[in-house]
């Protein structure tokens, strides 16, 4: 006997959490993290697709094709994380995500 069953899951929407007042968020030391930790680099590297999120070509290759600089809502690295689901990254990371962009986006 063989059973099968089919349904459809939606993914809970991921509400980026509040960071604390005065929260200063580094590229290097929060951001390229980022990268690291959802294997991003498996896909977007420099013979793969694009932006290549390698060490070191991260940040030139984000700015300013990806991120636009004080605004995460124009911004396709935030849209695509944060509306698109692309890799399911959690609130936190996609919290300092927006706010290193409406920061400024500095190489920092």
């Amino acid at each position: 006997m063989l059973f099968f069953s089919c349904y459809y899951d939606e993914l809970p929407e991921v509400i980026p959490e509040e960071l604390p007042e005065g929260t200063v968020v580094s590229f290097e030391d929060d951001i390229t993290p980022i990268f690291v930790t959802y294997n991003c680099t498996q896909c977007h590297n420099s013979s793969g697709t694009n932006p290549d999120l390698t060490p070191g070509n991260e940040y030139t290759s984000l700015v300013p094709n990806y991120v636009k600089a004080g605004n995460s809502s124009e911004s396709k690295l935030y849209t695509k994380l944060a509306f698109e689901k692309h890799r399911n990254v959690d609130s936190k990371s996609l919290a300092q995500i927006k706010k290193w962009i409406d920061d400024g986006a500095e190489n920092n």
